[in-house]
């Protein structure tokens, strides 16, 4: 009789193990079916996003020949300013050069002028010059220059044209 009793209880126990093991199986059955919903609607959306993902690199890709495209026809503008850069800055250069070599021979000259000149007598006294008088006077003296001969500022802007050209060699 005890073994018709453990029988029996081992019985109990097994159907009581199945009942629960059925249990957890719909259960992971149930888990299961939602994760693979999950997972449709995940491939769904992958799906629509990679549709617009490749839309917008192509999109992009054309946006990117087009400004490559407006570049290229931009370049030799761009190369045209960098041309009038360097030329400008070529006959500022030049200029400088001209104008402090101008000065510097015109201070020479002016002060070799002075230097020739007899100081007057004290005792006589000029009238002031007006302003006229004074824009008349350096006037005459930086255009007319007829003590040195005339138009000698011509010299100077062969001298000017000279180094110029030098200079662009």
């Amino acid at each position: 009789m005890i073994y018709q009793i453990s029988v029996a209880l081992i019985a109990v126990a097994f159907a009581v193990l199945v009942f629960f093991l059925i249990r957890t199986l719909k259960s992971a059955q149930s888990s299961l079916d939602n994760v693979s919903q999950t997972l449709q609607e995940v491939q769904k959306t992958i799906d629509e996003l990679s549709y617009e993902v490749k839309q917008t690199v192509r999109h992009a890709n054309d946006i990117t020949a087009d400004v490559q495209h407006k570049m290229k026809k931009i370049d030799p503008v761009m190369e045209s300013v960098q041309n009038l850069g360097e030329v400008l800055n070529e006959v500022t250069a030049a200029a400088k050069q001209v104008s402090s070599t101008m000065i510097a021979k015109f201070q020479t000259k002016r002060s070799n002028q002075h230097e020739e000149k007899a100081p007057e007598p004290i005792h006589v006294q000029a009238a002031p010059a007006t302003k006229t008088d004074r824009t008349l006077q350096s006037y005459d003296a930086t255009y007319n220059d007829a003590a040195n001969g005339g138009k000698k500022w011509l010299k100077y802007v062969d001298l000017a044209a000279n180094l110029w050209q030098r200079a662009r060699k």
